[in-house]
């Protein structure tokens, strides 16, 4: 399933961040990693600087791992636009994940619309593990990195896509499974006067609440067989507001979603649940396109 990595970094050690989280998945799944450096055109006469880093890198991964498991580590430097020579090179080589910070060159801001990650994110055909850099001097152990995978659902089929991924994530590193469910408590709908939001009855939302625990005891039937705890939560509230705070409050270190949900949408765009999540979460995130996304 991750059987290939890619890691795009760029010298800073915000985008190392994302190279522990590929290491343990290296491990695991006995996956190839690939580092990847991009020196943009006006930077050219840097270019081997830019190689020795990434040769550099390489090797700091290769002594990480632990004896036996046969992991190969890959540096590559190339030239040109980076988001687009980081797209180039995953297609063309069959990568399964790649792992990358939410920003790295441009500082610790928020993460904007223009940024590199956000390119790659809306044009890739492969799944994505965001690693969060909001906090430069981050600590993670090995082993604990996936302890405890949060995975949102919607009811929906393109949202279930995620599942095999977390399933295969729980197995291989014995992680604790939560599968979340948020009942919103009212719908938008059009009428005469424009487009209003009706607000659901408790007695509708203790219904929908039922039925959403329901479907997720079926879903994680679906899971068992697995050396892992498995759990399941319903929230009221907006979708990504109340993912997010689940997250952070029971120190989840993993939320895995699909690419889209019931919303139908063919990119990961703003007013997504996805994106939102993206946008405002501070745990590490896995991004699974959908079958029928589009590039």
């Amino acid at each position: 399933m991750f059987s290939r990595i890619l890691v795009p970094l760029d010298g800073s050690s915000l985008a190392e961040l994302a190279l522990p989280y590929a290491e343990e998945l290296a491990e695991a799944f006995d996956s190839e990693i690939t580092l990847i450096d991009v020196t943009e055109p006006e930077e050219s006469e840097y270019l081997r600087m830019h190689q020795l880093y990434i040769e550099e890198m390489a090797d700091r991964v290769r002594s990480h791992m632990k004896m036996g498991t046969g992991v190969k580590v890959k540096p590559v430097s190339t030239v040109g636009e980076p988001a687009q020579e980081i797209i180039d090179y995953a297609e063309e080589n069959n990568i399964s994940l790649i792992t990358m910070t939410t920003h790295a060159r441009s500082g610790i801001m928020p993460w904007t619309m223009g940024s590199i990650a956000n390119k790659v994110l809306q044009r890739i055909s492969m799944s994505v593990l965001l690693i969060r850099a909001k906090t430069p001097d981050l600590k993670v152990s090995k082993g604990s990195m996936f302890n405890k995978i949060l995975i949102a659902l919607d009811g929906s089929e393109t949202s279930e896509a995620v599942l095999p991924y977390a399933r295969e994530l729980a197995e291989k590193l014995r992680s604790e499974v939560v599968l979340l469910q948020v009942v919103t408590p009212g719908q938008h709908t059009h009428t005469i006067g424009g487009l209003d939001y009706i607000t659901f009855t408790d007695q509708q939302i203790e219904s929908m609440k039922a039925q959403s625990r329901q479907y997720l005891e079926k879903k994680s039937k679906e899971l068992t067989g697995i050396t892992a705890t498995i759990k399941c939560e319903v929230k009221t509230g907006d979708a990504a507001r109340e993912i997010i705070k689940f997250a952070e409050e029971t120190n989840t270190r993993l939320v895995a979603v699909s690419a889209h949900g019931r919303s139908g949408i063919k990119q990961w765009i703003l007013g997504s649940v996805s994106h939102k999540i993206i946008q405002a979460g501070n745990t590490p995130t896995l991004l699974v396109k959908a079958p029928g996304v589009k590039k």
